[in-house]
């Protein structure tokens, strides 16, 4: 039996060590791509958000309450109503002076695009205030489950 027995200068020995440099280097670019795009990502256009008031609704006898239920029909003072007579009423509305407010209520589980019909109804007869009556918060933040 014969042991082959090299000596410690030859170059087939195995390299155990991993070769970090490739690794050194990607991480370097994702860092220098981070640092260039963050500042673009968290700039923003600042806008003035409208803060939550909790203002008892002044119900005037010329105030006009549309109701819009879930599956998108349209109330006018409790009376149903479709959506070419609802841009008729609000065209007669329109022109009284002064002109009463339109306040809107909307089911929860409804669809915004009913919603979104009564306000453009409204932005079609010249209407100038509509407003949005919704639930006061409960005491823990949780809105009211009615």
């Amino acid at each position: 039996m014969s042991m082959a027995v090299s000596s410690p200068d030859d170059e087939d020995d195995l390299v155990s060590e991993i070769n970090t440099t490739p690794l050194v280097d990607v991480m370097l670019v994702l860092l220098i791509i981070f640092l260039i795009t963050i500042p673009v990502v968290i700039q923003s256009v600042p806008v003035g958000l409208p803060k939550e008031r909790n203002v008892p609704t002044q119900t005037k006898p010329e105030n006009i309450v549309i109701a819009v239920g879930k599956d998108g029909e349209v109330f006018w003072n409790n009376q149903l109503i479709d959506e070419r007579r609802l841009l008729e009423r609000l065209k007669q509305v329109a022109v009284k002076q002064p002109q009463p407010e339109i306040h809107i209520r909307g089911d929860k589980d409804g669809r915004y695009e009913f919603v979104g019909r009564v306000v453009f109804a409204c932005q079609r007869a010249g209407i100038l205030k509509i407003g949005f009556i919704t639930e006061p918060p409960g005491r823990n933040g949780a809105r009211h489950e009615g």
